[in-house]
């Protein structure tokens, strides 16, 4: 049996990566998220002014305000108590109306049975150890005529034996992918490599729970909710004219996000 990695393991290692992810992500470091993941994702998202919505897995906050701010009424629940201390500091700091609790997405007992309008979890929901059981706990939280909305790594590309092909000049020409079907958990390790202090930070502990794109879809279908629309953003131009090294080779051969909305019939 492969090693496993439970829900108080993930919760630790966020709150050891708190301090300096929360610092970064606010300053804009996070150029993944910037320039292309959450422009692409809040599109997706369609408009969610005037609804309840839950944010699975919120971190420190930084995307729930995006939401408050586009007229949303937030709940934020995170495992990571540091995190969740981070976004009652930023509430407190600037008001929008948010509630976070401090929650796993598995694991909503919290809250009543359809009490949401809307689901919403970006980049989140491949980090926690039981994605089934959050689909069980979203579709019943979530009122008839509900939407989710999630991003994830893509799972057909993000996976332990991905890498990239190289020419003689070091551009890009291709991805690789191998072991699409290793479910072993692992704990990641990098960092935002373009914030001005990234070489004297430690990079981020991160628990991966790698799955298939199937795994992903069937365990949406089998938690009672109605598949709405799938997308796979590619990396903008915008993007790639800011970060060439970046972006561009995502742009020129795969997607790195992949996005899914469903409802609650």
């Amino acid at each position: 049996m492969p090693p496993e990695i439970r829900e108080s393991e993930v919760a630790a290692q966020w709150d050891r990566n708190a301090d300096v992810w929360a610092d970064q992500v606010r300053n804009r470091w996070d150029i993944f998220r910037e320039h292309w993941n959450n422009p692409a994702f809040l599109e997706f998202a369609g408009d969610l002014s005037g609804k309840n919505v839950l944010d699975a897995g919120c971190g420190e906050g930084h995307n729930t305000r995006i939401f408050a701010r586009r007229g949303a009424r937030m709940t934020g629940v995170d495992l990571s108590a540091k995190m969740i201390e981070f976004a009652r500091e930023a509430e407190l700091r600037e008001p929008l109306g948010i509630h976070y609790e401090r929650a796993s997405f598995s694991n909503l007992a919290t809250f009543r049975a359809e009490s949401f309008d809307a689901v919403v979890s970006t980049m989140a929901l491949m980090d926690g150890p039981d994605f089934p059981g959050a689909m069980r706990e979203i579709a019943r939280v979530l009122r008839p005529g509900g939407t989710l909305a999630y991003s994830i790594l893509h799972p057909c590309f993000a996976t332990k034996g991905m890498g990239w092909v190289t020419d003689d000049s070091g551009r890009a020409v291709k991805f690789t992918v191998a072991d699409y079907f290793n479910s072993e958990p692992f704990v990641e390790r990098w960092k935002f490599g373009h914030a001005p202090n990234a070489s004297q930070v430690e990079d981020f502990g991160v628990p991966r729970f790698d799955r298939t794109l199937a795994d992903y879809l069937n365990s949406t279908i089998s938690a009672g909710l109605r598949l709405e629309e799938i997308c796979e953003p590619r990396a903008p131009e915008s993007a790639c004219a800011l970060y060439p090294e970046a972006f561009a080779k995502f742009r020129d051969h795969i997607p790195w996000f992949f996005y899914l909305r469903a409802s609650k019939p």
